[in-house]
């Protein structure tokens, strides 16, 4: 299956896309994608629900982030060996874990803000992993069992806050809207191997990122027994999982960063695209 959310920011409703990519409401069986909706037996019966029966719904509405309710959205630094070479940084013995704040989250196609007094925003297509069971001290062979499935996630970044302001890379990690996640929550029945997938991202149309999940130091399921040997893993929690080369601060002869008037476009093999327009902060009326 692939579960969404869709309208305007704030009033969401839940809903899936059909065969023929149309999206279908939900809001009759559930009252939104909630983490307990997120379990094997509750995503059953929402696989039993026949798509034809439900409401077509018109039009194209905005995409929310797929779940809510998110309690931790946990990422992975310089999970591509080939993304740590460019960053002139060693391939990590462990995976590097920090945090990307909830209110980063936003929808797959909303705009994403450079905060105020940013001079080194970047980009980073990733595979989100959505846990769907609660997870302590997993292990690798049954890791995945916790997972309900996965999406793509835009994981912007800034880069002075990140690396040169001292501390951990959260502050530049965790900005309004440096979480793009979406379109859907794909079920891991739909994905099948997801160390397979084919990975890209543009900037005005120009290619900068082409990876693939193959090459992942640290696979799902090691990063998720990892996480859980260190804190509880929720359903609804979010892990993004590291960016294959290709980033703005690698760029040369010179780094490349975002500005108002950038477009970014990316997909990930199975689990859809997003695009997001870049514009600078504004005081809030």
């Amino acid at each position: 299956m692939k579960l969404l959310r869709y309208g305007p920011a704030g009033a969401e409703k839940p809903g899936l896309l059909d065969a023929q990519g149309q999206i279908r409401d939900l809001s009759g069986h559930i009252q939104d994608l909630t983490p307990d909706q997120l379990s094997p037996t509750a995503l059953a019966k929402l696989a039993a629900i026949d798509p034809a029966s439900l409401p077509l719904v018109p039009g194209t509405p905005r995409y929310g982030a797929p779940v809510t309710g998110v309690g931790k959205f946990l990422a992975i630094g310089l999970n591509y060996a080939d993304h740590a070479a460019e960053s002139n940084l060693p391939i990590p013995k462990e995976p590097i874990v920090f945090n990307k704040t909830v209110t980063s989250l936003c929808g797959p196609n909303d705009t994403v803000v450079i905060p105020k007094k940013s001079v080194k925003s970047d980009w980073e297509v990733e595979l989100g992993i959505i846990i769907g069971t609660k997870a302590q001290y997993v292990d690798e062979a049954t890791a995945l069992d916790y997972v309900a499935g996965y999406c793509l996630i835009n994981d912007v970044s800034e880069r002075e806050w990140q690396i040169e302001r001292g501390g951990t890379w959260d502050k530049g990690k965790g900005c309004d809207t440096f979480g793009p996640t979406g379109p859907w929550l794909v079920t891991k029945d739909e994905v099948g191997d997801v160390q397979s997938l084919g990975m890209w991202l543009d900037v005005n149309g120009r290619r900068m990122q082409t990876g693939t999940t193959k090459t992942m130091i640290f696979g799902a399921a090691v990063l998720v027994s990892y996480v859980s040997q260190f804190m509880t893993l929720m359903p609804g929690d979010i892990i993004t999982t590291g960016t294959p080369p290709g980033v703005g601060m690698g760029m040369k002869p010179e780094p490349v960063f975002l500005k108002p008037g950038d477009i970014m476009t990316l997909g990930i093999d199975k689990l859809g695209e997003q695009r997001q327009d870049v514009v600078a902060w504004t005081a809030p009326v």
